[in-house]
């Protein structure tokens, strides 16, 4: 227990420290942004970040993950807002907290593993993707002055790191900031900064229970949208923290994560925030600058409230060609490269997958959608290969009266068909054997399938013995199939 404690908040105080910095500086454009796509007054986003990744610091399950207010979430909670207001906002954010934990304790994390990895690749792109979109805006009808702050923050960003002995002191990122920031302030340039993008809360958060009549009214209004934030939440939080465990080859307690992400939402919805999720950008963002424990996402969340309550003036200098430098690092970071190279050696469906969830999530905005899309796909192609491993081949027996069939192979609804196919009726023989000793059975319609090739042969008065069933298929045979039923006919007829 204290070993555990140790790695997670004191192995790596530097380096926690100072990315958490800069996770912070780059949240507060993006809070303010989520506000305004929510409908909301920005310190409604601010508040939540903070409160979010400073609970789920301690409650998370998966260390060095910044969780924060989010675009996918705001834009789920556009109509509720503009409907009934920022009560119900507030009264669906603590609905949805006590939802995730709901999940954490049922272990629905568990279904991450039929997430193919090729969705995760394609999810993975698709932000990468929506990352460098989202920075467009503030390249649009400005002037040269951003393009060429822009292009110094990437030159900074990726030639810092190069620099003998302070390269590697500090994160190149926070250096990018704070000299664009100081070149701003020198210069006096005009260009957008965080500033322009909305007014920043002068004030703590405190206490907060929303303001709505407790009663089933409310619940049925809220319930519908407290149900896709705790879906879209939950998935882009395990998305996340799948991508960060690969990032740094460390593993993550997700059904843990589920529940801290619920006590995180509830957290902020007594505050005055919007509900909240994990955020990938802003997590590459951490471990590219040095994160690697809970102290860095507790840092993000404090340094965020502190310079946004007390340092606001400084805050609002900065440029936002500065924080554009440093997202398009991330959404470059974030691409997986390597999938371009990898469609020419890898299967067509493994392709098709992939760019699927990368269209549907960047064409619907929806990380939800994108990855249903996907995982379905993914699944259909795996039930088609699988169908298609199948294998019945027969030899007639020595008296030359009979014919053996020996079925290698998975039976299910995708090779029910072939399997039935394999057989001949109308062989004049006076017995067969069917050998499943190499085959399993997995669902009704395979048993049906069974039952209709015994009873078939029986219909032309071949006597019929199934030998080979392992315990697995036997279960299911014994307990669905009709054909070792008396009146086996008339049952499998009346089931259509």
């Amino acid at each position: 227990m204290i070993r555990s404690i140790k790695q997670d908040w004191f192995s790596n105080i530097k380096g926690d420290s100072l990315s958490g910095i800069v996770v912070a500086l780059a949240l507060i454009p993006e809070a303010i942004a989520f506000s305004i796509i929510a409908g909301v007054d920005p310190k409604v986003g601010l508040y939540a970040s903070f409160c979010i990744a400073v609970i789920i610091a301690f409650t998370g399950g998966r260390p060095g993950m910044i969780s924060a207010a989010t675009g996918a979430m705001a834009l789920l909670m556009v109509t509720l807002v503009k409907e009934h207001g920022l009560e119900y906002l507030l009264a669906a954010t603590l609905l949805t907290g006590v939802l995730q934990i709901v999940a954490g304790y049922l272990r629905l994390a568990d279904l991450m593993r039929f997430v193919s990895r090729s969705v995760v690749t394609g999810f993975v792109n698709a932000l990468a993707i929506l990352i460098f979109m989202a920075q467009l805006p503030e390249l649009t009808d400005v002037t040269w002055h951003v393009y060429a702050m822009t292009a110094a923050g990437l030159g900074i960003i990726y030639l810092f790191p190069l620099v003998p002995v302070i390269g590697k002191a500090l994160p190149s990122p926070l250096v990018c900031i704070l000299v664009l920031t100081a070149v701003y302030i020198i210069s006096g340039m005009d260009i957008r900064t965080v500033g322009d993008m909305g007014e920043l809360p002068d004030t703590l958060p405190v206490f907060l229970w929303p303001d709505v009549p407790l009663n089933l009214e409310t619940l049925w209004i809220i319930l519908p949208y407290s149900v896709m934030l705790t879906v879209v939440g939950l998935l882009e939080s395990m998305m996340t923290a799948t991508i960060v465990d690969d990032l740094t080859d460390t593993p993550s307690n997700k059904n843990r994560e589920c529940k801290g992400q619920g006590v995180a939402n509830i957290g902020a919805g007594l505050l005055g925030g919007m509900a909240g999720c994990a955020m990938i950008g802003q997590s590459v963002i951490n471990i590219k600058s040095g994160g690697r424990g809970r102290l860095s996402t507790l840092v993000a969340g404090v340094v965020l409230l502190l310079m946004v309550v007390f340092l606001s003036d400084w805050v609002s200098q900065i440029p936002m060609a500065a924080l554009v430098a440093v997202m398009i690092m991330v959404s470059i970071g974030t691409f997986s490269w390597a999938s371009i190279r990898d469609l020419k050696k890898h299967p067509l469906s493994t392709n098709i997958v992939m760019l699927t969830t990368v269209v549907v999530t960047v064409s619907t905005h929806n990380l939800a959608m994108g990855v249903f899309v996907g995982v379905l796909l993914a699944s259909l192609f795996f039930a088609n290969k699988v169908g298609n491993i199948l294998y019945i081949g027969s030899e007639a027996t020595e008296d030359g009266r009979g014919r053996r069939y020996q079925v290698v192979g998975q039976v299910f609804f995708a090779s029910g068909e072939r399997f039935m196919g394999a057989f001949d009726f109308k062989e004049s023989v006076e017995r067969v054997v069917v050998d499943l000793s190499r085959a399993h059975f997995w669902d009704i319609t395979a048993v049906e399938a069974l039952d209709k090739a015994v009873l078939k042969f029986r219909r032309e008065g071949t006597e019929v013995e199934v030998i080979g069933l392992n315990e697995a298929s036997a279960t299911i045979v014994d307990r669905f199939a009709v054909h070792d039923k008396p009146d086996a006919v008339d049952k499998l007829m009346g089931g259509h």
